[in-house]
């Protein structure tokens, strides 16, 4: 990573938890700089605009959730891509993916409500619709899980599955579930979270 990457990464991970503690009205180019520890007026030299900031957010999320996924070998990219999945392969896959939420709910909280925050910011300002795109990577990758599982509309059922998936999150983190489900962090979280997961893929593989 170039020094100037590196710069625009620790300011993206102050403005993450600045959004997480306070939402969008938290964000200020000099909150971000006090909260990175550097100098006054470094945020606005890399990163001038509000959308600018914005975008450089959601562009850290995406690298950070990426990284996730491949931390815990989720078959989502080639050379996965041509080979069958079995019964076995979605159980591994609802264990990978519950552990990935249970980390989105721990370690990685600030960073879903800053996903969130953004998502709600760009319901009202259509310049930052293009923050949705990020979303398209998963559903093509969902699509192709359930193709090779044997579903029988996967293009439509993979967004059907990140939808419930992400919802099956908000609900933890912020909604009733949070009342009830298990404490994140706990074995009894990952396997509450996994046989959710599980209970999905078999729904719309029919497994």
């Amino acid at each position: 990573m170039s020094g100037r990457a590196a710069r625009v990464a620790r300011l993206a991970d102050a403005a993450v938890e600045l959004l997480a503690e306070g939402g969008m009205r938290g964000l200020t180019h000099r909150a971000v700089d006090a909260r990175a520890g550097m100098p006054p007026g470094t945020t606005s030299a890399y990163l001038r605009t509000r959308q600018a900031l914005i975008e450089a957010v959601v562009q850290r999320l995406a690298d950070l959730d990426r990284a996730d996924l491949a931390a815990h070998e989720l078959p989502t990219a080639p050379p996965h891509a041509a080979a069958a999945l079995g019964p076995d392969g979605l159980d591994q896959l609802a264990a990978g993916v519950a552990d990935v939420l249970d980390r989105w709910l721990t370690t990685g909280r600030s960073r879903a409500l800053a996903r969130y925050a953004c998502l709600l910011e760009a319901v009202h300002r259509p310049e930052l619709r293009r923050i949705l795109d990020h979303g398209t990577v998963l559903r093509v990758q969902a699509r192709d899980l359930l193709a090779r599982a044997g579903a029988p509309d996967p293009r439509r059922q993979g967004d059907q599955l990140v939808a419930f998936i992400d919802g099956l999150l908000f609900d933890r983190l912020v909604g009733a579930g949070a009342l009830s489900a298990p404490p994140p962090g706990t074995p009894a979280s990952r396997e509450d979270l996994r046989a959710g997961v599980r209970t999905l893929l078999r729904a719309f593989t029919g497994a």
